[in-house]
């Protein structure tokens, strides 16, 4: 193998400084007061991006700890795409998979730090194909109809209630049972969520993994049998209200159009 080109050797000790300014010294002959320029901006505007993308999480640390934590980032991450706004997904990918923990983090640390980066991934989501609005009618029967769940509309389920967490609320443990919440993007481009009981949280969980033929009321009856619930009729009505509800807040687009 070639040894590596000198100027090659200096853009690798430059970056390896820059990332990590007290393992490694700067490149011979550069004065520090130069370096200290390029030290300060490339961690300063990751401390910056950071921070607006994680909010709740940023506030939620000291300033020195935040600062700490950024810096691991800095010095350990090896980034696989060159966009900015794909930096708050890599840090998360560094909070769930390089982060050594220490006693005194936040055990909520990686959930709340997802929930934070769905807000930003979603309001910067691709739209739906242009011929998709042809293929659903918006005001169908979603008892009698098939649903239809917007692409952009997530669900997720967290054990800590990452909705709720902030200075004021620090859950230590988390709760027994899960938090169930979909986050999604309305037709005027604002970010959404809603707190969804197990029941809605499996049935709009079923409504994306249809294969596009079940209606309303075969994956409401289906549900109720998973649950043994035993007045069928009850839950046809209270599914068909919550199916009107997610339709409402722009989680459902409505129902498949027949081909």
């Amino acid at each position: 193998m070639a040894e590596m080109p000198d100027f090659q050797l200096r853009q690798f000790a430059f970056a390896a400084h820059i990332r990590d300014p007290d393992a490694n010294p700067a490149p011979a002959a550069i004065e520090d007061r130069r370096m200290a320029i390029y030290r300060e901006l490339f961690f300063n505007n990751l401390v910056s991006l950071l921070g607006s993308t994680f909010p709740v999480l940023k506030k939620l640390h000291p300033p020195d700890e935040w600062r700490r934590l950024v810096r691991a980032f800095m010095a350990r991450h090896r980034a696989h795409t060159p966009y900015f706004l794909e930096i708050p997904r890599e840090f998360l990918n560094f909070l769930e998979k390089e982060y050594e923990h220490r006693d005194g983090d936040l055990p909520f640390l990686v959930e709340l730090a997802h929930y934070e980066w769905v807000e930003l991934a979603l309001s910067v989501a691709p739209d739906r194909a242009p011929d998709e609005n042809s293929r659903v009618d918006a005001d169908g029967d979603l008892l009698e109809g098939v649903p239809v769940r917007s692409p952009l509309a997530w669900p997720f389920s967290y054990r800590y209630p990452v909705h709720r967490i902030s200075s004021e609320f620090i859950p230590d443990a988390p709760d027994v049972q899960p938090t169930h919440l979909v986050v999604y993007r309305r037709a005027d481009d604002e970010v959404g969520f809603m707190e969804l009981n197990p029941v809605s949280a499996r049935l709009l969980q079923m409504i994306g993994d249809d294969d596009g033929r079940a209606t309303g009321r075969a994956l409401l009856e289906t549900l109720a049998a998973e649950l043994e619930w035993a007045d069928t009729e009850a839950f046809l009505r209270h599914g068909d209200q919550a199916l009107a509800e997610l339709r409402d807040a722009g989680i459902l687009l409505g129902t498949r159009r027949a081909p």
